[in-house]
């Protein structure tokens, strides 16, 4: 038995390991934690920006929320990461949307005072709970062969769709409750946001069970692979830096353009005349394409490989600042397709991004490192975000969205230079679900 109380290695005659249901109960804890705080997460998103502008009355510190929640979300992977790895995905997880609970009720404490110094501080705290929500992905891999890592990452990843999308529809309903509260309208998705992340909180803390990369660690003791001492998966991974520096570069550059160009499409549809209402629409589509797509994109990874999919990222990046920077600033369709080819690329080069940096780490390491990974996604968010509300403000949307499609074209290069490393590296069956998969030690990104 292991700690959690579950066996380790009771197989069945067909030899599919016991720690299986184990997988099926954490996708389906994750899945229900991730429909709630993906309300949450649509908060900053969606009126951040405005709230900013209204408070500091300049549309060139429009870009400072975006900057504080992705750089507090990158604090927040650091301690998230530590905390998984000595303790678990579960308590890791369930603080750090308890914090992303208090900053987002900070962030309306802020607004109801017109405090701005509050508000900076609570909009680092809520990027805890920001971090949270991407570093739950990780999760949904701990149990999964590598021949299907892409899919349970695209599983969890998928579930954030409903609250996501659902959240910035909700922009003039809470903005309403808010409002007779005596808080000011824009600070209306951040009580559905305390709602949101703390609900998500209570779920895992008490859910979560047995832990997965607990459970996942107890598996690879008890039953090495073939090969010296740690099994071919673990010793490969030791050496894969190639394969560790390209998912992080890939994940990086493709949320560096994404915030940046998202940041300020609601502040750009504002200076020409379009609503709140119709500015949180066009940011569901953006989010819902974020990560509606998910399951394809996880099938796609698993099939065709890591580096095409991220490859079609850039390409479809690129695409999405071209559109944006031609679309006319009064054609509300136009934007939005743009952004939701944003969503959409920014959804190819995480998905693929996530799977090439868990193939390349060992599970004594796993948890700290993903923590590490996001915290330079989180800066290069941070970048995003603080840089936009500058560009805009010096050359106009249309120059910050083609910068940022011709940004993301710096994936090629990197894929160029290690993709077929990656290409020629063998999937084995490290972890319980290699046996239900079926897949053996197939090439996992032919």
């Amino acid at each position: 038995m292991g700690r959690n109380g579950t066996p380790l290695r009771a197989e069945s005659p067909a030899g599919v390991p016991a720690a299986l249901p184990a997988q099926r109960r954490t996708l389906a804890v994750l899945v229900f934690s991730q429909v709630l705080s993906g309300a949450g997460l649509a908060a900053g998103i969606t009126v951040g920006a405005l709230l900013a502008e209204e408070m500091l009355g300049s549309t060139g510190l429009a870009g400072v929320p975006s900057a504080l929640f992705t750089a507090g979300s990158a604090l927040g992977a650091v301690a998230i990461g530590r905390i998984c790895q000595r303790r678990g995905r579960r308590p890791g997880l369930a603080l750090g949307y308890g914090a992303g609970a208090l900053g987002s009720l900070g962030v309306v404490a802020a607004a109801a005072l017109g405090s701005a110094p509050l508000l900076f501080l609570a909009l680092l705290v809520y990027g805890a709970g920001t971090s949270t929500n991407l570093m739950a992905r990780y999760a949904g891999a701990d149990l999964a062969s590598p021949a299907r890592r892409g899919r349970a990452v695209s599983t969890v990843l998928f579930a954030t769709t409903l609250g996501a999308v659902v959240g910035p529809t909700l922009v003039t309903a809470t903005g309403q409750v808010a409002h007779a509260w005596g808080i000011p309208r824009l600070a209306g998705p951040f009580l559905l946001a305390t709602l949101a992340f703390g609900a998500a909180a209570v779920v895992l803390a008490a859910l979560l069970r047995p832990d997965p990369l607990l459970l996942a660690r107890e598996l690879a003791q008890e039953s090495p692979e073939p090969g010296a001492d740690g099994g071919a998966e673990q010793t490969a991974a030791r050496t894969d830096r190639r394969g560790l520096v390209t998912g992080t570069t890939v994940m990086v550059l493709t949320q560096l353009v994404m915030i940046a160009i998202m940041t300020m499409a609601p502040v750009h549809m504002r200076a020409h005349g379009h609503s709140t209402q119709a500015a949180g629409l066009v940011i569901a589509l953006h989010v819902g394409a974020m990560f509606l797509p998910s399951p394809l994109t996880g099938l796609l990874v698993d099939r065709i490989g890591r580096t095409r999919v991220a490859a079609a990222a850039a390409l479809t990046l690129l695409g999405a600042g071209a559109l944006a920077a031609l679309a006319p600033p009064h054609s509300v369709p136009a934007l939005a397709t743009a952004l939701v080819l944003l969503g959409l690329g920014w959804n190819f080069g995480l998905v693929s991004g996530t799977a090439m940096v868990t193939d390349a780490l060992p599970q004594d390491r796993r948890a700290s490192a993903q923590g590490l990974v996001d915290v330079g996604i989180a800066l290069a968010g941070a970048t995003g975000g603080m840089s936009s509300g500058l560009v805009v403000a010096l050359g106009g949307y249309p120059v910050l969205a083609l910068a940022g499609g011709v940004l993301a074209l710096a994936v090629v290069p990197v894929l160029a230079l290690t993709g077929r490393r990656l290409r020629a590296t063998p999937a084995t069956s490290a972890t319980p679900d290699a046996a239900h998969a079926g897949l053996g030690e197939q090439g996992y990104a032919r």
